[in-house]
Formats: C-alpha cells, sequence, structure tokens
C-alpha cells in the first residue's frame, strides 16, 4: 500500500440491517486509521437482477436463519436494533434524498443517513415514503422545499441510476459493501479483516 492513504468507499441499502450495522462503525474505523468515509447510497434490487438472486429476507429457509442473525448480531455488537415490521423496503427515496444532500452540504447528508438508518432500524419507521423521508431531512436541518423540488426532478432520478450503475461496475453486490486501497469487503461480519487491512495494509 502506498503511503498515501485514500478514502474508504461504503456502499450501503436502506433497506439493508447489515448496512445499517456497518454504518455505526465504519466512521470509527476511518478515524482511527487516518482515513475519511464516502458514502454511497445505492439500491439493492437493480444488483439482486444482475445476479438472479431474491433479497435474503425472501428466501425460505435462509430468510428466517437470517432474521435471528440479525437480532444476534446486534446483542453481539451492542447495537440498537427493533427488526421492523416490513423488510425489506423500497429505499429509492431516501437514496435520492442522500445523494442530493451529499451535493449541498455532506455534513448534513451523514446526518440524514444516519437519522434514516436509526429510524427504520429503532423505531419501525417506514422510510419507503417519500413525506417520511422529507420530514427526517426537515429534522436534521435539511431544506424541505428545496429537497422536494429535487427528488421530484428527473435529473436525480437519473443520477441515483447512474450511481447504481457504477456500484455495479466496481463489483458491489451487497450491503455493506466497503472498497478501500482496490481491496473490497463484504458485510458486517468482515469488518474485523477490514479493520486489519486498514492497520497493515495487508491480511
Amino acid at each position: 500500500m502506498s503511503d498515501q492513504k485514500t478514502s474508504i468507499d461504503f456502499y450501503f441499502d436502506f433497506s439493508s440491517p447489515y448496512g445499517y450495522f456497518g454504518s455505526l462503525r465504519i466512521e470509527k474505523l476511518a478515524v482511527q486509521y487516518g482515513r475519511t468515509v464516502n458514502w454511497h447510497a445505492v439500491l439493492l434490487g437493480p444488483v439482486f437482477k444482475v445476479m438472479g438472486i431474491a433479497p435474503i429476507a425472501n428466501v425460505p429457509l435462509k430468510g428466517e436463519y437470517s432474521h435471528h442473525d440479525m437480532e444476534r448480531t446486534a446483542r453481539f455488537n451492542n447495537i440498537l436494533f427493533k427488526r421492523p415490521d416490513v423488510m425489506p423496503i423500497a429505499s429509492q427515496h431516501a437514496a435520492r434524498a442522500v445523494l442530493w444532500a451529499q451535493k449541498n452540504d455532506a455534513a448534513k447528508a451523514v446526518n440524514l443517513i444516519h437519522t434514516l438508518y436509526s429510524a427504520y432500524f429503532t423505531e419501525n419507521i417506514d422510510i419507503s415514503k417519500l413525506e417520511t423521508v422529507l420530514r427526517i431531512a426537515g429534522d436534521v436541518g435539511i431544506d424541505e422545499d428545496k429537497l422536494t423540488t429535487a427528488l421530484n426532478d428527473d435529473a436525480i432520478k437519473d443520477a441515483l441510476k447512474a450511481e447504481v450503475a457504477a456500484s455495479i461496475e466496481r463489483g458491489v453486490f451487497g450491503s455493506p459493501f466497503v472498497i478501500v486501497d482496490g481491496e473490497s469487503f463484504w458485510g458486517f461480519d468482515r469488518f474485523n479483516q477490514l479493520e486489519v487491512f486498514l492497520k497493515d495494509g495487508k491480511i
């Protein structure tokens, strides 16, 4: 690894509980090892179509295990978590809101990410609804009127499509998915390996 430390690309879908878990740890790792985080809100639906698979929660046998595992993982890592009544959900409104916010106020965009994730996975709030996303955005100081206008514009829809296409081009196929220094790590259960890589530059 070169002396120049690159940013950590963190890909996530708002419907992913493991993406939520990862979002709570990635910044701490970045700070600890002198990195910054590039947040990429993406949609797994198009990715699953490319792969020809269904969301894990909808897969017989594996889905039931995943429900148990996500709750156990939250307990093991001391993460506040409440499995939502509906999962997965459509997350395009939330992802578009983040993408727009990132172009206007990076700090508020990160706050929006954490607040949306917390709303869904700790309070069982349905963030698939546009009005909910707008309300939460307003709560973190984002102009709701400007955001409403932006989300009704085809430009932000096209921007998210481009972001998803770019993520697929980079080999992203799940959430969370981390790319740093050319190395990819899929899943919250790979974060220990990620930390070793950030520390030593190799595994």
